[in-house]
Formats: structure tokens, sequence, C-alpha cells
């Protein structure tokens, strides 16, 4: 699933066009479109805007959630996008790192207006929905502009409120690509299958390297496994993760259970014990 990535500051018209594009890929493309909106994750926390950005740990807690969505989504047809602030630039590089690791191209939206014009919008907005002038102010003052010399920002459409989306553009830095190459860091090892011992060793320690590459990613919930289409509850700490493998190898060792069932043995064990 391909993905791009919207930013910009309060109210700079992300949401609208989140719906153009989805538009686009449904009507002229036929690609399926799945959508992760910031506010309504925050939402579902059960938080308010102005006192959700005001805390910083409230947005830790639903920016690993939206890492969690984008790694259980990812597919490498439909389209993925994250329609929110995403002002971290740090953040954009983790989102970058989880797409490298499933071998999917992305891109980034920028939509740049004036920080008058937005906050015009703002107040055009029923009280329910509008965001405070402190924090409408602070998330402007943290916002860190997206910029095509970096990797991860790249390729970076800016688009103003006058200006129509370049759709085929788009289209073509999401199909018309290679697929980037994973980091070595996160690339789980190739299978290799000679012996039962081996491939034991390799399958299991294969899922506990997806894993703890997962949580380097702050990725601390639900969590698929790359190449086994199996989901893990990613609440080991790296030190439970070993010692589960241990006593599953040696449960395994005794069972001699087929090599096909491993992985998905060894991740029902991991998810009944944490």
């Amino acid at each position: 699933m391909p993905l791009i990535i919207i930013t910009g500051i309060p109210c700079s018209g992300k949401t609208t066009r989140t719906s153009e594009l989805k538009e686009y890929f449904v009507n002229k493309t036929r690609k399926n479109v799945e959508i992760i909106n910031e506010i309504d994750v925050v939402t579902k926390a059960g938080f308010d805007r102005n006192t959700f950005y005001a805390d910083s740990k409230k947005e830790k807690s639903v920016r690993s959630d939206i890492k969690s969505a984008v790694q259980r989504l990812l597919n490498t047809n439909d389209v993925l996008i994250i329609d929110g602030s995403n002002y971290i630039k740090g953040y954009r590089y983790e989102i970058y790192c989880i797409t490298k690791l499933y071998k999917t191209p992305q891109c980034t939206i920028h939509c740049d207006i004036p920080v008058e014009h937005a906050w015009l919008w703002n107040e055009k907005r029923s009280e329910s929905v509008q965001y405070s002038r402190e924090i409408f102010d602070a998330l402007v003052m943290r916002y860190e502009v997206p910029d095509s010399k970096n990797r991860w920002d790249s390729p970076l459409f800016a688009v103003s409120a006058e200006d129509e989306l370049k759709f085929d553009e788009i289209y073509r830095s999401l199909y018309e690509v290679k697929a980037p190459k994973p980091n070595l860091s996160t690339q789980c090892p190739p299978l290799s299958s000679t012996n039962y011992l081996y491939d034991l060793d390799t399958i299991t320690q294969d899922i506990v390297n997806a894993i703890l590459s997962a949580k380097q990613l702050g990725i601390e919930s639900e969590f698929k496994i790359p190449g086994y289409n199996l989901t893990v509850q990613n609440s080991c700490t790296a030190a439970q993760l070993m010692r589960l493998r241990r006593q599953f190898l040696t449960y395994s060792k005794m069972q001699q259970i087929e090599i096909n069932q491993i992985a998905s043995l060894f991740v029902q064990y991991l998810n009944k014990s944490s």
C-alpha cells in the first residue's frame, strides 16, 4: 500500500486534500484507499484536540498508535494516506523507515498556506473543533517544514490553497518507481531451509528480529510480521522475547512440529504469553 503523508500547520486544508486524493485514486485509478486521520485517532483515544496538543505524552501515545496502524495497513497495491499535522521531521523519518521495511514507495504533500489564512479558516469553524490561539500558535512554532533534500520527505509536493494537486505526478511517484530497499538494521535475514533445527532457529530469530525492529520504530502495540502475514501483540520486552524464544525452542525440539507451522505456532505462543 503506497503511502502518502499529508502535512501542514493547523487548518491548512489537509483533510480537504486527502478527500481529493481519495476521489482521484478511487475513481480514476480504481485503487482502494485507506485513511488514517490524526484527529480521529485523538478523539478515539478520548482526548480533546487542545488538551491533547498541550501534552507531549498524549502526543507520543497517539503517534505510536498511528505508526502501528501504518504498519498493519501497508501493502503493495492500495493507497494509504496519513491525514495529520505530521509536524515533527523525526516522526516523518520513522514513518519512512517503516515504508522501507515493507519496500513500499511513499510521497509527502505539504499544505503550504500563510499562517494568517489558516487562522481565519480556524475561526470559521464551530467552537467545538476550533484550535485555541495558544495551541494554534504553538503548533505553528513547532512545525518543521518538509524539505525535498531529505530522503524521508521526498518526493515532496507543496500545494497552496489556490493550487490543484498534481495527481498524475503523485500517482507516478507511487506506482512507477522501484520499491525502496530496506535498511540493514531493519531487514529480516532471508529464510534458508536445510534441516529442522536450522529452520526452527532461523524462523524464530527472524520473528524476534522483526519485533525488535518495530520496537525501535516506536511500535508498541499490535504488529504484523513482515513476510509471514501473522500478527503479534508487541508488548514483550527484549529480555522477555529472548526467554520465550528459548522456551519455544526447547518445546519444539522435543515435539518436531512441521516446518510450515513454526512461524504461526511461535506467534501464537508469544501472544498467549504476553
